[in-house]
C-alpha cells in the first residue's frame, strides 16, 4: 500500500509518500482492514511530526488518527460488519495510508447518505464539541456563551451546537478575517483578542454580569476567562494553544462560586456505544442543517506535506482532508 511516512522529526519536508507493507491483521483477531477514502488532518499530527508527542514503534512513522472508508477484510467471527460496509473512525493510529487496521470497538457505521469527507472532517472535532456542550457544561437555552478561538475547527462547531440549543454566543478571534468566519458560523457577536475583550463580554451579556460559561482552548487566557464570566459561572479548559495557564487559587473559586472544569475527549468517549451515539447525534445535526461543514480543503495524500504547511500557517479556516 501507499502511505505518507516520515523517518525523523522535523518540518513538513520530512514527509514522504511511498510504498510500504500492508497492515498485519490476525485472522482470529478483532481488527478490520479499511480502505480509506478520506482522512482528517489535525494539529496533533503536526505535533507528532515535530516530535512534541511520543510515538511508539520504529520508523517509518505514519501519522493520522481520523478517517473513513470501506471494509476490505473482516475476521470470520465478526458477524455484524461485512466486506463493503462504510466505516468511520476517530482514534485509530496510522490513518495516513491507503489501508488502516481498525479495531472493531472503534468502527463507527457510516450511513449511506453521508460522505466519507464529512465523516473524516467531523468526528474528532465534532465529538470534542459534543462533549463540551453536553457533558463539561450542559448549555441551556438563553445562556450567554463565550467561545475562544471561535474561527477554529472546534470553535465553529461549538458555535453551531450552542446556537442549536438556543444559547447566545460571543466569540473571540485574532483577526478581522477570522471574525467573519465565526460570524458566518452563527455567532451573535465576535470580538478581537487585541481589544478589551473581558469588558466587551460582560457588557454584551444580557445582565452585564458576564457569560454563564467560557470555553477556553487557549490556556494563557484562563484568568481573563474567569473575569469574563458571572458569579457562579463556569470555565471549561480544554486546550493550551496559546501557552500554559496561570495557576488557579481555589480561594477565588470559593469567593466567587465559580467552577473550573477540564476536558479531554477520551475521558468521555469510553465505549463503542458512546462513540456511535455521539457520532449519530452529529450526523443528524448535519442532516437537519443545524451543523454545517463549510470550507473543507482537500489534498491528495501524496501531497500531505503541502497540507501540513497550510495547517501550520494558520491560514486555513476549515478542516483539511487528505484523499488517498
Amino acid at each position: 500500500m501507499k502511505a505518507l511516512t516520515f523517518e525523523q522529526f522535523g518540518g513538513p519536508e520530512v514527509l514522504t509518500y511511498k510504498e510500504i507493507p500492508d497492515p498485519v491483521v490476525e485472522v482470529d483477531g478483532n481488527q478490520l482492514l479499511i480502505r480509506t477514502k478520506a482522512i482528517g488532518l489535525n494539529f496533533a499530527d503536526v505535533y507528532r511530526r515535530k516530535g512534541n508527542y511520543h510515538l511508539a514503534g520504529k520508523p517509518p512513522f505514519i501519522l493520522g488518527y481520523e478517517g473513513a472508508g470501506i471494509v476490505e477484510w473482516v475476521p470470520a467471527h465478526i458477524q455484524h460488519i461485512q466486506i463493503g460496509d462504510r466505516i468511520a473512525f476517530a482514534d485509530v493510529p496510522y490513518a495516513n495510508a491507503e489501508l488502516v487496521a481498525v479495531p472493531v470497538d472503534r468502527a463507527i457505521p457510516l450511513p449511506a447518505d453521508l460522505s466519507f469527507e464529512h465523516a473524516a472532517g467531523l468526528l474528532l472535532q465534532g465529538m470534542t464539541a459534543h462533549y463540551l456542550v453536553n457533558d463539561s457544561y450542559r448549555v441551556q437555552a438563553g445562556d450567554d456563551v463565550l467561545i475562544h478561538a471561535a474561527a477554529g475547527g472546534v470553535g465553529q462547531l461549538l458555535i453551531q451546537l450552542c446556537k442549536s440549543k438556543g444559547a447566545r454566543v460571543i466569540g473571540l478571534t485574532s483577526s478581522e478575517s477570522k471574525k467573519q468566519v465565526a460570524l458566518q458560523a452563527g455567532a451573535d457577536e465576535v470580538i478581537l483578542y487585541s481589544s478589551d475583550w473581558v469588558y466587551s463580554v460582560k457588557h454584551w451579556s444580557q445582565d452585564k454580569e458576564g457569560a454563564q460559561v467560557a470555553y477556553d482552548s487557549v490556556g494563557a487566557t484562563l484568568m481573563d476567562s474567569f473575569a469574563a464570566i458571572r458569579t457562579k459561572g463556569t470555565v471549561v479548559f480544554y486546550g493550551m494553544a496559546g501557552g500554559d495557564p496561570a495557576p488557579v487559587d481555589p480561594r477565588m473559586l470559593m469567593d466567587s462560586s465559580k467552577t473550573l472544569t477540564g476536558g479531554d475527549l477520551w475521558n468521555h468517549v469510553t465505549s463503542l456505544e458512546n462513540r456511535i451515539q455521539r457520532a449519530n447525534d452529529l450526523f443528524e445535526a448535519l442532516r437537519n442543517g443545524s451543523l454545517k461543514l463549510d470550507g473543507m480543503t482537500t489534498f491528495s495524500l501524496k501531497d500531505g506535506a503541502e497540507a501540513h504547511r497550510l495547517l501550520e500557517s494558520r491560514r486555513s479556516m476549515g478542516k483539511i482532508l487528505l484523499i488517498p
